[in-house]
């Protein structure tokens, strides 16, 4: 797990259920996670690092353009870093940082509730 310079955790309250508004940090990081595919590649990427292909091959369905623009979001939030390996063929690793590796327990838990209560229609 790479540990790339980060900010400090924001001190302020997340908790605007008492003015009856939605937090914006909350907001921002269900739209992070919940765009199609993201969920999925930041699960694979917490058993360890994956190259482009590895990430590829696992995900059903997902084309290499929409894989690209996914691991581009998520490097530019600092949630993975993309590590170059020179060497022929080079090679290209993707690796959470601190911050995507701080999603397991979130995942784990949405993980648990979608097994309760999400049923799997016919479709998949």
């Amino acid at each position: 797990m790479i540990h790339p310079p980060r900010p400090e955790p924001h001190s302020e309250s997340t908790d605007d259920s008492a003015h009856g508004a939605l937090c914006p940090r909350f907001h921002r990081a269900v739209e992070l996670i919940g765009r199609r595919w993201t969920g999925a590649i930041v699960r694979l990427l917490l058993t360890g690092p994956h190259r482009f292909n590895e990430l590829l091959a696992a995900i059903p369905g997902i084309s290499d353009r929409l894989l690209t623009e996914r691991l581009r979001e998520l490097e530019h939030e600092e949630l993975i870093v993309r590590r170059v390996e020179p060497g022929s063929p080079v090679k290209v690793i993707y690796e959470l940082t601190c911050a995507g590796a701080e999603l397991k327990e979130t995942l784990d838990a949405l993980g648990r509730w979608a097994e309760r209560w999400i049923g799997i229609s016919a479709s998949g």
